[in-house]
């Protein structure tokens, strides 16, 4: 019987675990940080869960399985995937079991559509979905959501998987074979995790690397480094951009800009529900993946674009007072997803701060024209004030009631208040992350002006709650 270690036995963690022990593997488990909630589902599953192993320990766990499991948390630095590489281990992320198992499902494998990039990934994801389920098809977005791929393939009602894919989930990938796939773009990030950018990139390109030339393979035209990388894969090659590329954004004799394919028309820019700048991108990364895949014509797409709210915490409109837009952009947790945010507004308060990832935030202050001010929060603070400085107005903010204040007195009409701090959240948030940052933000900004998600004063548009999102 083969023996698999699990290490990290959180969401995904776990969910490999059921699948491992339904599938009658011999599973073992640890966990640097082991709380009563994972020691019980250890104990329901019948598996011995080892709490914060020595390095010794780690090397003997290794040493007695036959392959190991890493969480998507675990980083390539870490004692027990050394280990596995020292002893010639096979590394196996979820994904790539589970595309396994998909394969050898009784009546054939279910398409498998995928999306990476640094930013943009979920929302994406999301929309994919939504254009599929507005073609007919019951679509999972699975992968880095609230939706392990292992455990949604054990569902038959499903047609098709949208897999929004980290570079967690993409190293050491042996097998995962997306029909097909999209990278939006490449910048710095989770260099926590990685050694370098170099296998920060090579984790994201391993997305195409096993496609075949029936797969389709498609590519932001505006990043170098994915084009770079789609020149090299062995699927067929799309491309999606604002112009230039395959999917892109024509203006016609009438001045009304289109979202276009090498199909034809998809839909007038001006019947999205959502048209800022990546908003546009976003739509034409996700009809290229669904269009391309031969699942969703452009009626499905233009349907969805028309409808779609977007999943919470990615400037999701949060409530609009006296003239100012408030935006929650918490997942902005990069300097790149951040200055995506700053350029969809022509003026705006920008909230920015946290727990630094060990990036350099100084891109921040390239957009200094639509800058009104900007609130220093968390950690970083001192960071983002010495950035803004001589460019326009600058406070800190010590708790985000503190931010949610000093924002509303410096903006003024025209203007957007902008939660996208750049950097994560942990220092403030410790065990929420991100989402708990934006719930916090949302929660005060209603606060501010007396909103409740029921209230009738708040333009339904702008209560995602009232949409379903995701939080």
């Amino acid at each position: 019987m083969t023996r698999v270690l699990v290490y990290g036995v959180a969401i995904a963690g776990e969910a490999v675990m059921r699948a491992l022990v339904a599938r009658g593997y011999d599973v073992v488990a640890a966990d640097d940080h082991v709380t009563p909630a994972k020691q019980a589902v250890a104990d329901a599953l019948g598996i011995e869960l080892h709490a914060a192993p020595d390095a010794t320990r780690i090397t003997e766990l290794v040493d007695g399985a036959d392959l190991v499991a890493p969480a998507p948390g675990i980083p390539e630095t870490h004692a027990v995937v050394l280990a596995a590489m020292a002893a010639g281990r096979p590394l196996r992320t979820e994904i790539d079991l589970a595309y396994e198992w998909e394969q050898l499902r009784p009546g054939g494998p279910r398409p498998m559509l995928a999306v990476t990039g640094t930013d943009g990934k979920t929302t994406t994801t999301f929309l994919a979905t939504e254009m599929l389920r507005a073609a007919g098809h019951h679509a999972v977005a699975v992968g880095n959501t609230d939706v392990p791929l292992v455990d949604a393939i054990a569902d038959d009602t499903v047609d098709v998987f949208v897999v929004e894919c980290t570079s967690f989930r993409l190293s050491w990938t042996t097998c995962f074979r997306p029909d097909a796939a999209v990278w939006l773009n490449l910048a710095p990030d989770h260099l926590n995790w990685h050694t370098d950018m170099t296998s920060y990139e090579l984790a994201k390109a391993r997305m195409w690397m096993y496609q075949h030339d029936d797969d389709t393979a498609i590519g932001f035209i505006d990043d170098p480094v994915v084009m770079a990388q789609l020149a090299v894969s062995p699927a067929r090659h799309v491309t999606f951009g604002l112009t230039g590329s395959d999917y892109r954004c024509d203006t016609d004799d009438a001045d009304v800009r289109r979202l276009v394919g090498p199909r034809g028309e998809i839909c007038a820019v001006g019947e999205m529900n959502r048209a800022l700048p990546h908003d546009i991108t976003n739509a034409l990364a996700a009809a290229a993946l669904v269009s391309e895949a031969g699942l969703a014509d452009s009626a499905a797409i233009a349907r969805a674009l028309g409808s779609f709210v977007g999943p919470a915490h990615r400037l999701e409109p949060v409530g609009e007072a006296d003239g100012v837009s408030w935006f929650n952009d918490s997942k902005a947790t990069t300097p790149h997803a951040a200055i995506t945010a700053i350029r969809a507004f022509d003026s705006l308060v920008l909230i920015a701060g946290g727990r630094n990832k060990g990036l350099d935030l100084s891109e921040l202050g390239s957009e200094p024209q639509r800058m009104r001010g900007v609130v220093a929060i968390g950690e970083a603070a001192d960071l983002v004030a010495g950035i803004f400085a001589g460019i326009c107005p600058v406070e800190r903010a010590a708790s985000m009631r503190d931010a949610v204040a000093v924002a509303g007195a410096m903006a003024v009409e025209g203007d957007a208040v902008v939660l996208s701090p750049a950097c994560a959240s942990f220092d403030w948030y410790p065990d929420g992350g991100y989402p708990a940052r934006g719930d916090d933000f949302r929660s005060l900004v209603h606060e501010r002006f007396g909103w409740t998600p029921s209230d009738d004063t708040i333009p339904a548009e702008i209560i995602p709650e009232r949409h379903g999102a995701a939080s």
